[in-house]
């Protein structure tokens, strides 16, 4: 992440495409950059891999930026190919399973954590 003040304007950039790492064995769950109002972080997927089923209390949007992704909310699957995007309300259970190798986009509430989404790969 990057910080840069132009015109007295703050602003925090960051690359979701760089330094991506996956993992055989397990999901691999990264924040790229933490606002006063949000969090993005990244989740990279091997082919196969699945965050089981969920929620959080708070809104999310998912972007699928590379690959794609099978996402279930209760008993119906959208499919997200590069450039789908989801967006759900707080308490509503959710899985994901990578249909290929991918990269997927979660924005978070500023109330959320990244520990929290990392502890669903326990």
């Amino acid at each position: 992440m990057q910080f840069s003040s132009t015109q007295n304007t703050q602003a925090l950039t960051a690359s979701f495409y760089k330094d991506v790492t996956f993992s055989d064995t397990s999901v691999t769950i990264t924040s790229v950059l933490e606002s006063s109002f949000g969090k993005e972080i990244r989740i990279a997927f091997q082919e196969g891999q699945v965050m089981k089923e969920h929620k959080t209390k708070f809104p999310i949007t998912v972007m699928t930026l590379k690959g794609s992704i099978e996402f279930c909310v209760g008993e119906k699957t959208y499919l997200l190919n590069e450039g789908d995007i989801i967006a759900l309300e707080g308490n509503v259970m959710h899985e994901l399973k990578a249909k290929d190798t991918s990269i997927v986009w979660l924005s978070l509430h500023k109330g959320d954590s990244i520990d929290r989404v990392k502890s669903l790969l326990n």
